[in-house]
């Protein structure tokens, strides 16, 4: 082989997504994980950010945080495939690369509206409306260049779409059932998405569920408690990811913003989920993996997997002692 060909097939093999290179599946449902950090930059994770394939398509992304839009382009996923944006809370890294993400998009020309999902506002926080308003707003926006996204008057092309999932109110004179505190947000021809609202401090959060093609995957976002509803939104999920942001140990405010892993454990019991993902990983648990798992393992014997960035996760699917991280 000369040497012009040599470096072209080099060029071509860097090129290839790095999604199928690490193992994803271009069959069926996949679940990546974009970004397994926190907020801290020495982590060297991306923010949390989470993908959803089906058939080789990124059709749902789930947060957005610093370093995920790296993340997004090596994965080989692309703006225009997606059929929903969901947020579980508007900290900074969930959120920052968000505005990248609509760039790129733009880029690609995508033709169809992009509804985005996310948590009402309080004194601490906007709400996921006013967020994207306040970046794209054609008047006032930060980035008011690309303004003609949320204009009311544009009726096809990409337009941004976003919503505030909000509690339901309280049905006077009847009593309280099960399922009262799982919201139905989203669905289409391919998937159906469902949501509790949970405690992150005083900072509105959510959890996610999303079901394709006979598959559930559920994501806790930040949440500090709120066990009992953890469990009716998780029953019986293919795979969990919950958030490993704190030791057994913490106290204050870190554990009044996460939980605990022997939470995660007695959730992840109690819902009978096939499959754990630890994810939010935070220099606080780095190397501390081992009394992670023995918590975990009080309550939940099923397989438990640390995730880091780019890591694919095929629902229901059998993991060795190895590649659960000892359990």
């Amino acid at each position: 082989m000369t040497t012009r060909r040599l470096l072209l097939a080099a060029a071509v093999c860097a090129w290839l997504p790095a999604t199928y290179a690490q193992g994803c599946d271009r069959d069926g449902v996949q679940f990546q994980v974009l970004g397994s950090g926190g907020p801290e930059l020495q982590g060297r994770r991306a923010g949390t950010s989470y993908l959803l394939w089906i058939d080789g398509a990124a059709r749902v992304l789930i947060d957005f945080g610093s370093g995920a839009a790296l993340r997004f382009g090596e994965s080989g996923a692309r703006g225009a495939d997606l059929d929903v944006l969901l947020f579980s809370h508007l900290h900074i890294d969930h959120t920052s690369d968000f505005p990248a993400l609509v760039k790129s998009t733009w880029f690609e020309n995508r033709t169809r509206v992009l509804p985005i999902y996310g948590p009402g506002g309080n004194k601490h926080m906007p709400s996921t409306v006013s967020m994207v308003r306040e970046l794209f707003d054609p008047t006032r926006g930060v980035y008011r260049y690309l303004g003609t996204l949320l204009s009311p008057i544009k009726r096809d092309g990409f337009r941004l779409e976003p919503h505030d999932v909000r509690e339901r109110p309280p049905k006077i004179g009847l009593p309280k059932r099960d399922d009262d505190d799982v919201l139905a947000v989203f669905s289409n021809e391919r998937v159906k998405v469902t949501a509790i609202h949970v405690t992150h401090a005083e900072i509105p959060a959510l959890a996610w569920r999303i079901e394709a093609a006979g598959k559930s995957v559920v994501v806790s976002g930040d949440a500090s408690g709120d066990a009992d509803q953890l469990v009716k939104l998780a029953r019986d999920a293919d795979l969990l990811v919950a958030h490993n942001a704190v030791p057994e140990s913490a106290v204050g405010v870190e554990a009044r913003l996460h939980m605990r892993p022997s939470m995660i454990g007695e959730i992840a019991r109690g819902a009978a989920v096939k499959q754990l993902v630890l994810s939010h990983r935070m220099l606080r648990t780095l190397g501390n993996e081992e009394e992670t798992l023995a918590q975990i393992g009080k309550h939940y014997s099923g397989p438990t997997t640390f995730a880091s960035d780019l890591d694919c996760f095929a629902p229901v699917q059998a993991l060795g002692a190895a590649e659960a991280g000892g359990r």
